[in-house]
């Protein structure tokens, strides 16, 4: 393994840092309340990963098992527990836990723990999930075609 060719070829380095406070606003509000913020994306990164805080509600919420063809999914548990399912079984976690789902892996997420939960979501490499994450409220209005092809388009693959 090698460092990857530069995409920085200037003489001196430049000012470019990002910052989000932590009381910014989410980018994205479910109706159950549950929120996604958009820490870093795979446009800003040069595609090379995704970055979002994923806070839940102390309602049952998640998704079933799937798994991804072409990213990665790691999961680092920032509060309360949050169930991962690493395909053979459900792990309660703890903050501080780290879950990490290479590509094909099986996986799922639940907070059922009756208490708010967060958590960072890495995607590797930075895949457009904002609209992956922005289209799901409207998956009850899709077709099974369109809802199919919705999931194909973001590499997203159920088991059940």
């Amino acid at each position: 393994m090698s460092y990857p060719q530069p995409y920085y070829l200037g003489p001196a380095g430049e000012i470019s840092a990002s910052y989000r406070p932590a009381a910014a606003s989410p980018d994205l509000t479910y109706a159950n309340g549950n929120t996604v913020h958009y820490l870093a994306t795979g446009a800003s990164t040069h595609g090379l990963f995704g970055l979002y805080r994923w806070e839940m509600g102390p309602q049952p919420s998640g998704p079933d098992p799937h798994y991804h063809r072409s990213i990665s999914e790691s999961f680092y548990i920032l509060s309360g527990s949050v169930r991962i399912y690493d395909g053979k079984r459900w792990i309660d976690t703890a903050p501080g836990d780290f879950v990490h789902v290479p590509e094909g892996g099986i996986h799922a997420f639940r907070n059922e723990s009756g208490e708010p939960a967060s958590m960072l979501l890495h995607f590797s490499p930075g895949a457009p999930r904002e609209a992956y994450f922005e289209g799901l409220p409207d998956l009850a209005s899709l077709s099974p075609l369109e809802r199919d092809e919705f999931m194909l388009t973001h590499d997203t693959f159920w088991t059940s």
